[in-house]
């Protein structure tokens, strides 16, 4: 249970983390979500979520979208490099199910770990 837990470690808590994550990042984007990230020192990935309430209107939609990219992060995050990631919500994110949801982010991990790659080696 606790290799696949959500502490706080694995999260980006300052608005300093966040503003490091968007200078110089490596994108991995769709139409719904944007996700950016920004190699780190430590040995784990970190999460950091943005749904800003004028993308996503609804307080329970915000939640659950939230609640989804946690759940999505925290079953990835042995496969992610060691990076501070940012998780954008767009336009049109909340039409999304649960399951499109999934999907998409898991798409996105992999894009991002790909270029992750890319940027290391290159």
């Amino acid at each position: 249970m606790s290799e696949n837990s959500f502490s706080r470690e694995l999260r980006l808590l300052t608005p300093t983390h966040f503003e490091n994550v968007f200078q110089n990042a490596i994108p991995s984007v769709s139409p719904q979500l944007t996700i950016l990230a920004r190699p780190n020192n430590l040995d784990h990935p970190r999460l950091g979520i943005t749904l800003s309430k004028k993308r996503v209107k609804q307080a329970n939609q915000r939640n659950r979208l939230k609640r989804l990219i946690r759940e999505s992060f925290r079953h990835n995050q042995h496969d992610l490099p060691n990076t501070d990631i940012v998780v954008v919500g767009k336009t049109g994110l909340d039409t999304l199910t649960n399951e499109q949801v999934s999907l998409l982010l898991k798409k996105l991990w992999k894009k991002l770990s790909r270029r992750c790659a890319q940027s290391q080696s290159g």
